[in-house]
């Protein structure tokens, strides 16, 4: 039996800007996306009939009904398979997890199926899908359907926390004043080392923390508690919340901290991360 097994990373807003509002209600963004070494994993093998499954510490509350875009990813191809979605990452927790584990599907679909070729539809199951699907740094604007890869993103190590509640996107794209703020500059920054790169992040923004902040105050906890940690050189809150990091200068440096936080607040999901 063809089994299939790829990773579905979670994706970090390193920057988001809010630029616009198209008459149909969607948001323009220009944002920096990386990913981590952390992420969910899907399991993909032939099946009399269509199985799909969730396991893993973050299982509870996923649906696995066609709402879960892992479903509707699969029902693109057609074809009956048996999938496991194993949940590590916490749900609806601005870090694309959704869209990750869609994109990871249909990765292994068309590996099973030996077409490289994605169905009709693939990019339109969400904003995220088309970055997931590259799986690489990039500069995401539009809707999503503009991404290009950015190569220059030098190592970054950080800690990711989320306090265990999940924000409503729209809720947060509604209570944001200001639709329209300064993209990011034209030509992001080349060859920087990771100091002098974290340092160009910090001038720039996540125009969605504020709002979030004001829907979940304790979005701004969990800010706070990361700039405490030591050695911590920037923190900001990914997408639309409620996950935030926190940038250090060494792996090791990322690691003790996620320790040290992980012993101060138990409850949270925390965990150290290269981005990439």
């Amino acid at each position: 039996m063809t089994i299939n097994k790829v990773f579905a990373p979670a994706k970090v807003n390193l920057t988001l800007h809010v630029t616009g509002q198209r008459k149909d209600g969607y948001h323009l963004l220009d944002s920096l996306v990386a990913f981590a070494d952390v992420g969910d994993r899907i399991t993909v093998m032939p099946a009399d009939t269509p199985r799909f499954e969730v396991i893993g510490p973050r299982a509870a509350g996923v649906p696995t009904d066609d709402t879960n875009l892992v479903v509707r990813a699969a029902a693109l191809f057609g074809i009956p398979v048996h999938i496991i979605l194993s949940k590590y990452l916490p749900a609806s927790a601005g870090i694309g997890g959704g869209s990750s584990d869609a994109a990871a599907t249909l990765l292994a679909l068309s590996d099973l199926a030996g077409d490289t070729r994605l169905p009709n539809g693939a990019v339109e199951l969400g904003a995220d899908v088309r970055v997931c699907l590259l799986r690489q740094a990039a500069r995401m604007r539009g809707i999503g359907e503009d991404v290009i890869p950015y190569s220059d993103l030098p190592p970054l190590y950080a800690v990711l926390a989320n306090p265990g509640i999940e924000v409503p996107t729209p809720a947060v794209f509604k209570a944001l004043e200001d639709k329209e703020n300064p993209p990011m500059p034209k030509r992001l920054p080349q060859g920087m080392k990771s100091r002098a790169f974290i340092k160009w992040l910090a001038s720039q923004r996540n125009d969605l923390q504020d709002p979030a902040i004001a829907a979940a105050p304790v979005i701004g906890d969990v800010l706070n508690a990361l700039s405490s940690l030591p050695d911590a050189r920037l923190t900001r809150m990914s997408g639309s919340g409620a996950t935030c990091f926190a940038l250090f200068d060494t792996e090791k440096a990322a690691q003790d901290a996620a320790r040290l936080f992980s012993s101060q607040q138990p409850g949270w999901w925390i965990e150290p991360a290269r981005l990439s």
